[in-house]
């Protein structure tokens, strides 16, 4: 576990960097700015259920963080994203991470 939090710490990073010169703003002050940013890891598991009607799952919500990099072990395919008002469903490639971005960029 140690590993892999260390190797999405580098991705966040890498990120950071590349927001940084997309938004044409500058780097060491966006990585400064981040550089002391809260870190978690959220682990959920949903077993199958063969009632579709009594499946449970992570209600509809905003993220209010920076960045969200979700790794999909099991490839549900229950994950959405909001853009002008809709919800539309995000396709999961196997060994792929997804990366959210939450409503501070805004």
């Amino acid at each position: 576990m140690e590993t892999y939090i260390l190797e999405l710490q580098k991705l966040r990073e890498k990120l950071l960097r590349l927001m940084a010169k997309a938004l044409e703003l500058d780097e060491k002050e966006m990585m400064e700015y981040f550089e002391d940013g809260m870190q978690s890891i959220k682990m959920t598991y949903y077993p199958p259920c063969p009632q579709l009607d009594l499946v449970m799952g992570i209600t509809p919500h905003f993220n209010s963080t920076l960045l969200i990099i979700l790794l999909q072990l099991n490839c549900v395919e229950d994950l959405h994203n909001h853009k002008d008002n809709v919800w539309f469903p995000v396709n999961i490639l196997p060994n792929a991470l997804i990366v959210n971005i939450g409503d501070i960029l805004e």
